[in-house]
């Protein structure tokens, strides 16, 4: 591996790092953003989620262009289209102005599919999860901005807060056009016959289904708790803020764990795991009522999240080594989108019902479901397995 080759895991995992920084602004310093500009529940719910549309649905073209121009060029246009969305936020004074700024910004949560797509090129198989799991840790960006961001604007305000990162996006547009690989192996299979090669393999969706879940509840979590916390259990912006920067550094960090179980164990028994865990969890958070036991219930749920986000990113190149980009792409982007619905629908259950039990059981019911399928995928393919043994043994 070339010089320029061993630099890409770095430079790509720190672009993740400062994407993700800057996709969670708004949910962020939206205890700061709402005392200058007046915002109902629903309001809030709807302009910290709408950064998480763009962020997944992008992540589908952004994976085959990956795949057809390579890292360099994506994340070097990415970060530059990133400096009109930060500004605009920066001088936000209306609920139009928050969705608009939120809407493009989304481009930083879709730079993901990116890495994923580009990096196992220059590793072998063996090594597809471990490779994944580690640049997946660049979630943390998401901490790093909801503890730092809050205390920053207390100091300088949330508008000079929300400038800083022009500052950020346009370096990291600088390392890539400097350092990115030039000689990046490239595909060249065209969109729609990579689509009509993966759209009928159901394991493309059973996958999607359980990154909806392990990166969804992710970011969900990320976006909900800061203002949640605050509201719910009457926390000081800051503390809250540090409670989810916890969460999500567990979750993150547990990322690479995932990877490294998922090269050495059947990723499929390992997901039964993280589901089961998921089911129990979600149970625990609909019973809840003080901060303790529900401090207990979220931490699982990072636990969950990371292990299985490691485990997911496993499967695609084994799965799917010739269509990764466009297969990267989807399997994210329902991951994104798992991230969009649960706050809207847990705002919508609790201004309905006065309590968040009925959302947090959709949760434990989605994740036994996919207990179920995943128990299915891995007696399948045990039973492939021996019946394989059994034919070259005759």
């Amino acid at each position: 591996m070339g010089k320029h080759q061993k630099i890409q895991l770095p430079l790509q995992s720190f672009s993740l790092v400062a994407g993700f920084m800057v996709w969670v602004l708004i949910s962020s310093l939206m205890p700061h953003i709402k005392q200058d500009i007046a915002l109902t529940e629903g309001e809030i719910s709807l302009v910290t989620a709408i950064p998480v549309i763009l962020g997944s649905l992008l992540r589908i073209p952004l994976g085959y262009y990956t795949n057809k121009f390579g890292a360099r060029i994506t994340f070097l246009i990415s970060f530059i289209l990133l400096i009109f969305p930060i500004f605009w936020i920066s001088i936000a004074d209306s609920l139009t102005d928050l969705i608009i700024g939120g809407f493009i910004l989304g481009i930083s949560g879709a730079v993901f599919s990116i890495g994923v797509t580009s990096l196992p090129k220059y590793y072998p198989k063996e090594k597809h999860g471990f490779i994944n799991g580690v640049y997946g840790t660049g979630n943390v960006g998401t901490a790093i901005t909801t503890f730092s961001a809050p205390v920053v604007a207390k100091a300088v305000g949330w508008e000079n807060t929300v400038r800083m990162f022009i500052i950020l996006v346009a370096v990291f547009a600088l390392l890539n056009f400097m350092f990115g690989d030039r000689n990046e192996k490239r595909g060249t299979v065209p969109v729609s016959e990579q689509m009509k090669a993966v759209y009928r393999n159901q394991k493309l969706w059973f996958l999607s289904l359980f990154y909806f879940i392990t990166f969804g509840s992710f970011v969900a979590f990320t976006i909900y708790l800061p203002n949640f916390l605050v509201h719910n259990f009457g926390l000081d912006p800051v503390d809250s803020g540090l409670r989810t920067a916890g969460f999500i550094a567990a979750a993150t960090f547990l990322r690479p764990v995932g990877g490294w179980l998922a090269d050495r164990f059947n990723p499929l028994k390992l997901l039964m795991y993280v589901f089961a865990g998921f089911t129990f969890s979600g149970i625990l958070l609909a019973f809840s009522p003080n901060l303790g036991l529900y401090g207990f219930g979220v931490l699982s749920v990072a636990v969950c999240a990371g292990i299985g986000n490691g485990v997911v990113f496993k499967l695609v190149p084994l799965y799917f080594s010739n269509q990764a980009g466009i297969v990267n792409g989807i399997v994210s982007a329902m991951g994104g989108l798992g991230g969009f619905f649960p706050p809207l629908i847990l705002t919508t259950v609790f201004q309905a019902t006065g309590h968040y039990a009925i959302g947090f059981m959709a949760l434990s019911e989605v994740a036994l479901a996919s207990f179920v399928i995943a128990a299915w995928m891995y007696f399948q393919q045990m039973s492939r397995t021996s019946t394989k043994t059994k034919s070259h043994q005759s």
